[in-house]
């Protein structure tokens, strides 16, 4: 887990000027994250990044903490409070499994673009329900592998990544199937509400969970 702290660290400054490779499918899933919000939500997100998805759907809850486990990410994500306009909003560094997720039970969790990039996606999804109340939410956007669209490009990657993460130039990343995947969600202890890819090529899995 440090050297993937590591990676996400060095990379952080880039991480936030970099433009949103698909806006279209950002946006679009952002409105569906939002309908199944309320105003008198406590939400957690985790691999939150810089804090963009936090601070977008910040008028939309009551109150959202974002957690990463790259200091430099919380680091940029906390100049953001700066001009006090969402104090509903707060960062603190740390991974799914640490104890800075405890300020719950949550009415939502949020984990976009991060899951794939766990070594134990099991276990994390457990953690996830065990932060939720009952009938909590959990939104989840994720790389997975979809036979039926699969590219050249996934294919590289897979045999390029190793040497890589090697040299530290990449970070972990499990390459699940979408089936695979959504059984993983169920098998946690939730039941699936909504699914979709967005975008669908190189599938980014948008998945609405309820906890049972």
């Amino acid at each position: 887990m440090q050297n993937t702290a590591i990676f996400w660290d060095k990379i952080a400054d880039k991480y936030a000027r970099d433009a949103i490779a698909d806006m279209d499918s950002y946006t679009y899933t952002l409105e569906r994250t939002r309908s199944y919000l309320s105003k008198t939500d406590n939400v957690l997100e985790v691999g939150c990044g810089t804090g963009s998805t936090a601070l977008e759907l910040a008028p939309n809850v009551a109150s959202i903490l974002g957690t990463d486990l790259a200091p430099n990410m919380i680091r940029i994500a906390t100049e953001k409070l700066s001009d006090g306009k969402t104090p509903n909003v707060s960062f603190a560094v740390g991974d799914i499994f640490d104890s800075t997720n405890e300020r719950g039970p949550f009415d939502a969790v949020l984990a976009h673009n991060v899951l794939h990039l766990v070594e134990e996606v099991p276990a994390a999804l457990n953690r996830i329900n065990g932060l939720l109340k009952p009938g909590g939410v959990f939104v989840s956007k994720t790389f997975c592998l979809d036979p039926a669209t699969s590219s050249m490009k996934i294919r590289l990657m897979k045999r390029i990544l190793p040497l890589m993460q090697m040299i530290g130039k990449a970070p972990f990343v499990s390459f699940m199937s979408i089936n695979d995947f959504e059984g993983m969600i169920t098998q946690a202890g939730f039941k699936i509400i909504e699914t979709g890819n967005h975008p669908a090529t190189e599938p980014r899995r948008y998945i609405v969970a309820r906890k049972i």
